[in-house]
């Protein structure tokens, strides 16, 4: 039995990657953006409960993939694709009565498909990632609802520019497959000289968390990217 817990997990993931495109489709994108937190949350457990229980597999391995894509691939294209849509300066530009430039946001997904194949048989990537995973970026894009439409709407209301988008849709993107160098959150023990790097990271996160909420996320992913590069340097 305890061979099929990882699998579980990961299949409470990618059932918040289905209900997260269902609430775009619906235009509730912070709920869209809620439901791809959790998966990013089961994706973190599926991964750590293989390891505690010994039960890793190619089956699991896959499983994981197909989730990701789901839900850090197609369920923040479609969170974007909605944002282009109802941003004020989208292009008039239509196919019948369908705007075309929204579209550009799937550049997400695509690259994400790109970033999970490779990882699969990139031997590097076993205790470091070779550029942005797609949970990272998931949780940058998840953001964006609640700063545009939140509390934060006055103070980033150049986000609700579909030109702003496009440039966060293929910058986010191209760093998924960009030969950058950067540090996993995996811990193999606690001690402060071997994890230096992540402790350090992880009192950022919770103090912009508690300074900034939901607008700390888009900052703790650049964070992560600057950190790991002057970690290399």
């Amino acid at each position: 039995m305890k061979k099929h817990i990882p699998n579980i997990i990961t299949s409470f993931n990618l059932l918040c990657g289905i209900l997260s495109i269902y609430f775009s489709f619906h235009g509730q994108l912070q709920l869209a953006a809620i439901f791809m937190a959790l998966g990013a949350f089961f994706d973190f457990f599926d991964g750590m409960a293989a390891r505690a229980l010994g039960v890793k597999s190619e089956m699991g391995k896959q499983m994981d993939s197909l989730a990701d894509m789901v839900s850090f691939g197609l369920a923040p294209g479609f969170i974007v694709f909605h944002l282009m849509l109802d941003s004020h300066t989208l292009p008039n530009i239509t196919f019948g009565s369908v705007y075309i430039a929204p579209f550009l946001a799937f550049i997400i997904p695509v690259l994400s498909a790109f970033r999970l194949a490779k990882f699969n048989i990139d031997t590097r990537q076993t205790d470091s990632f070779i550029g942005l995973p797609t949970p990272a970026l998931s949780l940058f894009v998840g953001a964006l609802p609640f700063l545009i439409t939140g509390n934060w709407s006055m103070q980033v209301q150049w986000l609700n520019n579909y030109y702003v988008l496009l440039v966060l849709s293929f910058g986010l993107s191209l760093l998924l497959v960009a030969e950058l160098p950067l540090f996993s959150l995996k811990f193999k023990n606690l001690s402060w000289k071997d994890n230096a790097l992540r402790f350090i990271f992880l009192g950022v996160c919770i103090a912009s968390l508690a300074l900034l909420q939901i607008g700390a996320f888009p900052f703790i992913i650049i964070f992560y990217v600057l950190l790991s590069l002057l970690s290399k340097k």
